[in-house]
């Protein structure tokens, strides 16, 4: 599926379940009351998390989350520890007592119950699990044994994408980016099984050290799958010299973030001319697909494609389409293979040991069956009330993006009126689907952990092409309910906001007005800015891949956001390792677009925003900024940290909490920052777009 522009690092998602009243998200603007936390309830922003020997000019994430960081260490079975994860693992806690509740009751047949309960059950069956051995895959096995031509070949690669096991390639439908009322299929690079292609390449310690970890993994496993240890050496090199061509072939993080380069609509007949060994009428009926038109993202992976099957031997396919199989089944396998996927992953996460098996069930329960967990988890977890000053919340943040982009000084009139326009088209979701997908049709049993997760992967692979050449349906969801995150997509023009992250340290419906706008209000802000960053400025109100600026605007938002791109470059990750200013640009943007537009809403539509009423010592303005800090406190192993570097393309939370604030004349004010402190911009340094 297309990326979309989330708040955070994709995790695993986590979901869940019932229909709470359906709410109108155009509701009108309201001014919140002042909201005082009782003596002896939680404080929201609690002194005893910072460290306050920092200077709050020098370096603000540290004063307002130093003592949190060094008495709060990452546990055994993470890689990374902060707000995110603590509300993350909140969720699991809520989700394992509904699974077991639900494997305990083992409702009707057919019922969200039973499928609920019955695949959580099955996922935990340990015995079974290691009683069907490697039974799972050797039908795939067999099959690309029997392969005996280069059509076979062909043929056994389509079957696989249709069985969501997809080698060679990446294949998925979504909106056409210039006719977004279409969903078409997009055609893509793919086949390699490290995170990024840059890990085949960089030859610094650390990446030669995961890419001579890998090699080691893929002996391992070969091993697993009974082969000598010559011979799986022998397998090995196939491995590698395939995904090291694919990888050759494709484009990196950074050139894939402008979406021109992306879009290129072919018929059938034009994608065969890019690689003319494959027929990909032939290709497209074994994947089930009807249709005569993709959208090929990278045309010379196309055709690298085609070269690659010119350049190996038919014994070399097979060996890699071997590893695709096992690669992809690994962690529904025996001990064994799920220790050793494990042991390889440690090399870029940094995890001391493996999550316990209940945290990873639920979570695949949850990818599974999403809207049927994430039904019982709304019911249990998100009232009617918190919907609703979400909703508020919401309405005031566009209100206050209106105004100021109606105050903007650099942008034309005929330029702002389209801008307007788009904004006022955002679609708005929170917490929950108004219409839950309908999972009926999959059966789901408690005797066959591998079946189940089959079933789901027909479903929803059929699902999916079976929308193709048909009118978008613009009222699903890219994420579950209990997911902690948020998101911006560009064909659909939608914000939407899951119920897993409308609670602390984001949003609590007791918090004072500061935290809450400083939280929740600067993640809205920042999905709301995303429909106008580097990337998301390039589609209309509609959804479509449009240039709707005049010439000399644009220039001057590009202008403006190489500030960004620049300040970002010169933060220090780890050693000489810097922050990709361009990768993380449009996240960049989106929070310093989001910490203005929250604070400007605080101050707008809120008694406290307007008073000067101390909570806990603090200020309102000031409660604002530290809750900003607080969601983005962590403590990340270096592994993990690399990794983020290497292939995320959001920011170390350190410089998305000090970053954005450099730029804002009212964090000095708030806290009394002044030339000299390392926090300190001179005025005309300071960038100012939305």
């Amino acid at each position: 599926m297309k990326p979309i522009y989330a708040i955070a690092a994709m995790a695993s998602v986590a979901i869940a379940w019932a229909c709470t009243p359906k709410m109108s998200s155009q509701v009108a603007s309201t001014v919140l009351p002042d909201i005082v936390t009782p003596a002896g309830q939680k404080k929201f922003i609690d002194p005893t998390n910072m460290d306050l020997a920092v200077k709050p000019g020098d370096d603000f994430y540290q004063y307002a989350n130093g003592a949190w960081l060094k008495s709060t260490p990452i546990p055994p079975t993470e890689s990374v520890w902060g707000s995110f994860s603590t509300l993350r693992d909140f969720n699991q806690n809520a989700l394992k007592h509904i699974l077991e509740e639900a494997a305990a009751k083992s409702g009707p047949k057919g019922s969200a119950l039973q499928k609920v309960g019955d695949f959580f059950a099955a996922a935990m069956d340990t015995i079974a699990i290691e009683k069907a051995g490697l039974n799972p895959v050797k039908p795939y096995f067999e099959r690309v044994e029997k392969i005996t031509s280069m059509q076979g070949l062909l043929d056994e690669i389509g079957q696989m994408h249709a069985e969501s096991m997809g080698p060679l390639f990446s294949f998925y439908a979504n909106n056409d980016e210039k006719i977004s009322t279409q969903f078409v299929p997009y055609l893509s690079q793919g086949g390699i099984h490290l995170p990024d292609r840059d890990y085949f390449f960089k030859t610094d310690t650390r990446t030669t050290k995961i890419r001579d970890a890998y090699k080691i993994h893929i002996v391992n496993v070969f091993k697993l799958l009974g082969e000598k240890e010559d011979n799986a050496v022998k397998l090995r090199d196939v491995i590698m010299r395939f995904e090291t061509a694919l990888a050759n072939a494709s484009m990196t993080r950074t050139e894939m973030r402008d979406p021109q380069k992306l879009y290129n609509k072919m018929t059938v007949k034009e994608v065969h001319k890019l690689s003319p060994l494959i027929d990909w009428d032939k290709m497209m009926k074994k994947m089930l697909i009807h249709y005569d038109t993709l959208i090929v993202q990278q045309p010379k992976f196309v055709t690298a494609m085609d070269e690659l099957l010119r350049n190996e031997k038919l014994d070399q396919w097979k060996v890699y389409l071997k590893w695709c199989v096992i690669k992809g089944a690994m962690g529904y396998l025996g001990d064994a293979f799920v220790k050793e996927n494990f042991n390889f992953s440690k090399n870029m996460t940094g995890q001391k040991q493996q999550q316990p098996r209940w945290k990873r069930a639920s979570l695949l329960t949850d990818q599974a069956l999403g809207d049927l967990v994430g039904q019982i988890y709304v019911a249990k977890h998100f009232t009617p009330e918190a919907k609703q000053r979400m909703t508020q919340l919401v309405e005031n943040l566009s209100l206050t993006y209106e105004k100021r982009i109606q105050n903007l000084d650099w942008m034309s009139a005929v330029t702002k009126q389209k801008a307007l326009g788009k904004l006022h088209s955002f679609m708005r979701k929170i917490g929950y689907p108004d219409k839950w997908q309908d999972l009926s049709s999959i059966n789901i049993g408690r005797d066959n952990y591998w079946a189940n997760v089959m079933a789901v992967n027909d479903f929803q692979y059929k699902d999916m092409i079976n929308r193709i050449g048909k009118p978008v349906d613009k009222t699903r969801w890219g994420m579950t309910p209990p997911t902690v995150n948020a998101y911006y997509n560009p064909t659909m023009n939608e914000i939407v906001f899951p119920a897993g992250i409308l609670q602390f340290p984001f949003f609590d419906n007791a918090a004072d007005d500061a935290v809450n706008y400083g939280g929740i209000g600067a993640v809205i802000g920042h999905e709301m800015t995303h429909g106008f960053d580097d990337e998301g400025r390039q589609y209309d109100a509609e959804g479509n891949l449009k240039d709707w600026w005049t010439e000399e605007d644009g220039q001057k938002f590009d202008a403006k956001a190489k500030t960004i791109e620049e300040q970002f470059n010169n933060y220090r990750v780890l050693d000489t390792v810097k922050v990709n200013g361009k990768l993380t640009l449009g996240e960049n943007l989106a929070d310093l677009g989001g910490i203005n537009l929250a604070y400007d809403a605080f101050k707008t539509f809120t008694k406290q925003g307007k008073s000067n009423q101390k909570i806990d010592g603090f200020t309102p303005d000031q409660r604002f900024f530290l809750s900003w800090a607080q969601i983005w406190r962590t403590n990340i192993r270096d592994e993990a940290l690399m990794q983020r570097v290497m292939s995320d393309p959001h920011s170390p939370g350190n410089f998305r909490c000090n970053g954005p604030i450099t730029h804002m004349p009212e964090f000095y004010a708030a806290f009394g920052v002044k030339q000299g402190d390392k926090l300190w911009k001179i005025e005309s340094n300071r960038t100012k777009i939305w």
